[in-house]
């Protein structure tokens, strides 16, 4: 007996909380609040928090009294060079300004710009309506430069427009830029950066004329000799970075412009799929991003033969970008 009054309570007790949770199930259908929009809804509540603390971050260590200091803070838009101002691209029918950042997926990113501009036409003369469609080449070609609005366009755009831009470690994203520019024959920017490298410090009087015959001849430039390329006050002396080495906020000024989201490489997918809720565009799929993104995991080999010295200047050179957009001091590359 005492077994079977044990196997009934255990029943009862059961019953008890199968019919609580089905009251709670049913009110939750009935109001609309069902337990997968629950989590749905505290997973969008944590990204809007999410935002609003890099936001937060932004707009306090550009304020007048904080204690990062660069020259380039206290500037307003209107002083900010047209030709600075041409990383921003427009769609005007939605209302969005996106600041592109070179190896940070904006290839991506910009033909989602042309798919929502329905501006630039497929072989067939239709619009381009998937961004898997649209040919990566065309993508970089496409734009009509901000810089040439007139500033009052350009400020009315900049005041309403939903602004966004994504950002990466600023490490990880000089090693991809290295990598995509330098690693294999890219003729443009050895006839432009890379023979003037070898020249300087590689101790390479006459590089041959091509990075086809430089890569034949077993002569290639190494990340050592393109950080103290970066490194050298005469660089930018001769002219500015290239946009792939640029720092973020020379590229897209968010002390002077409040950007609304600001997403991350490395929560890609979240911060897509965040924004495009926000802009209405949940039926826009994103293109796949590559598989072989350079990790942060590689700094420790990349930067091996840097002295400890040139990686607290580079670091120096990036620190504006690390400490906007919150990337972690890299310590073990800097106290070594």
């Amino acid at each position: 007996m005492g077994m079977q009054r044990q196997l009934q309570c255990f029943f009862l007790v059961g019953t008890v909380f199968v019919t609580f949770f089905i009251i709670i199930f049913w009110e939750e259908i009935r109001d609309g609040t069902f337990s997968l929009h629950t989590a749905s809804s505290q997973d969008l509540t944590h990204l809007k928090l999410r935002q609003a603390h890099r936001r937060h971050v932004i707009r306090e260590l550009c304020s007048a009294n904080s204690s990062l200091n660069f020259k380039e803070k206290l500037i307003t838009f209107d002083q900010i060079p047209n030709k600075a101002l041409d990383h921003l691209i427009v769609d005007d029918h939605h209302g969005v300004i996106y600041c592109f950042v070179p190896k940070v997926a904006c290839t991506n990113w910009k033909r989602v710009m042309i798919v929502l501009s329905q501006n630039l036409k497929a072989p067939n003369g239709a619009p381009y309506l998937d961004p898997l469609d649209v040919p990566p080449v065309l993508s970089h070609e496409f734009w009509r430069l901000f810089g040439n609005f007139s500033r009052p366009l350009m400020n009315h755009k900049v005041k309403n427009y939903t602004k966004f831009l994504f950002v990466r470690d600023p490490f990880v994203r000089l090693i991809s830029a290295f990598r995509n520019k330098f690693s294999k024959p890219d003729e443009y920017f050895y006839r432009t950066y890379g023979s003037t490298i070898l020249q300087r410090y590689a101790n390479i009087s006459n590089p041959p004329d091509s990075a086809q015959e430089a890569f034949a001849a077993g002569i290639r430039l190494s990340f050592t000799h393109f950080i103290q390329y970066l490194l050298d006050p005469q660089t930018e002396k001769e002219k500015p970075f290239n946009e792939h080495w640029q720092q973020v906020y020379r590229l897209c000024h968010p002390c002077q412009i409040d950007y609304d989201f600001v997403g991350k490489l490395e929560s890609l997918d979240e911060d897509t799929e965040h924004l495009l809720k926000i802009l209405g565009l949940e039926n826009i799929h994103f293109p796949p991003g590559h598989m072989d993104r350079t990790s942060v995991d590689w700094e420790r080999d990349w930067f091996a033969n840097l002295s400890i010295a040139d990686r607290r200047k580079l670091y120096n050179l990036y620190e504006t970008d690390f400490k906007l957009f919150e990337y972690e001091k890299p310590e073990t590359l800097l106290d070594e």
